[in-house]
């Protein structure tokens, strides 16, 4: 008979620096899973691994494990290739309401389980959920239907995707254990895997209005979420973009939407439209879909130009019973009471604007939660007019607030006026892409 494998001494093994085998991976986690281990002793292996790290091995060992702990989907009665996105998070990303429907309309099938914002502003879902009478919670049948009959689902993570996940992910968060690049790297790579994408484009942000404060954190995440991508015998690229200030000009959930329908209709912020590109042209190459980046983009830029994209998204948004009077008119979309401006105190150059002050406002506002579950003000939140190396005027409006409590807004503008920074001298504009892994 096989010895018997003991939590505490794969802990204790963990905690000397050895490699856990397969089988010691599987065990941690379909036990805790099914309440078979308790919280105590996965726990202190977390922290062990937060010490001691994993190997490429393991880690691709736990997001194996992590995947099948539930359901896992296939579509490939419904395409041969099915697509899907992450970004690991960033101020005013609302990358997926523009990409989306662009890849989608590029003739790609593009199936996503997208998350509730927990922190400064809402998550996908809660940014279409500004949409009257949308819906985002499906069973497993109906998935497979609006994939199916559009090409495009986006829907909340109410399926029994990766549930390993969802305990480990809340066990971290109270453990101090979030900050392990191969427990990060699982947790996202776990869902996607689950989900059943054969191509996955990674967009890791890096900043002061990311996760990952630095290039080096945020190229050693890309590298290993690559990497699991490969020995799962999925493809996967990375891409490694800027955050030190907040992507686009909107931060909030309706704000945000209204900003991405002005992109789908070709005249949205100039970095929303590059990030997309550049996200949208390693997908299709990897898809097979185009041989090289110049292909690519004249393709994206296409269907952003005949207003594809846009037709696409309409289609998704009617198909999961969102109200199209909404997206043909944004001005119904909910709005705020007050209104005001931060205007600038001199002339000159903005040479920084901190994205995590305007995170920080934005949560002030409501347009964010601070506890899983809580309220949001999908109407809240902050429109950017100037960003790092434009050009501004004395009293010219550096942003404007849009709140629902005067306090919170004078709270939020407290906050903002020391956002920004200004020169006298031109300022070069940052780049948005850093890298490409």
């Amino acid at each position: 008979m096989p010895e018997e494998l003991r939590v505490v001494d794969i802990i204790l093994k963990k905690k000397a620096g050895r490699a856990l085998s397969t089988k010691e991976i599987e065990f941690i986690v379909n036990g805790y899973t099914h309440d078979q281990i308790p919280d105590y002793q996965v726990a202190a292996l977390l922290m062990a691994i937060c010490w001691q790290g994993m190997d490429d091995r393991e880690t691709t060992d736990l997001v194996l494990a992590m995947a099948h702990s539930g359901d896992t989907l296939d579509l490939h009665d419904i395409a041969p290739i099915i697509v899907d996105k992450h970004s690991t998070g960033g101020v005013g990303d609302k990358t997926s309401l523009v990409l989306t429907p662009l890849l989608a309309s590029c003739g790609l099938v593009v199936a996503k389980m997208s998350g509730r914002g927990l922190g400064f502003s809402g998550g996908t879902i809660d940014k279409l959920e500004s949409i009257h009478g949308f819906r985002a919670e499906f069973t497993l049948d109906e998935f497979r239907e609006l994939a199916h009959r559009v090409g495009l689902v986006i829907s909340a993570q109410s399926l029994d995707l990766a549930p390993a996940d969802k305990k480990l992910y809340t066990l971290r968060d109270v453990t101090g254990t979030i900050e392990s690049l191969p427990l990060i790297a699982s947790s996202i790579m776990s869902k996607k895997l689950a989900a059943g994408s054969d191509c996955i484009v990674l967009d890791v942000k890096v900043g002061r209005g990311a996760f990952m404060p630095d290039l080096k954190s945020a190229r050693t995440l890309a590298q290993t979420m690559v990497r699991i991508g490969q020995r799962a015998s999925r493809k996967v690229r990375a891409v490694i973009s800027d955050m030190d200030q907040p992507l686009g000009c909107a931060v909030g959930n309706a704000l945000e939407l209204h900003e991405a329908i002005d992109t789908l209709h070709g005249h949205g912020p100039a970095d929303l439209i590059e990030l997309c590109l550049q996200l949208g042209g390693q997908m299709l190459q990897m898809a097979g879909k185009v041989s090289d980046d110049e292909q690519a983009r004249a393709l994206l830029q296409d269907k952003l130009a005949t207003g594809a994209a846009w037709d696409k998204f309409r289609d998704f948004v009617q198909n999961q019973g969102g109200d199209l009077s909404v997206l043909d008119n944004p001005d119904q979309l909910p709005q705020a009471q007050y209104v005001e401006d931060l205007s600038s105190p001199q002339e000159g150059y903005i040479s920084d604007l901190n994205a995590r002050q305007i995170a920080q406002a934005s949560i002030v506002l409501g347009a964010g939660r601070t506890t899983k579950g809580a309220p949001i003000d999908h109407a809240v939140g902050i429109v950017l007019h100037a960003k790092v190396g434009d050009a501004v005027q004395q009293e010219e409006p550096l942003l404007t607030i849009h709140a629902n409590d005067k306090g919170h807004l004078e709270s939020a503008s407290d906050i903002v006026a020391s956002a920004y920074e200004l020169c006298a001298e031109p300022v070069p504009k940052p780049p948005l892409i850093l890298e490409i892994v």
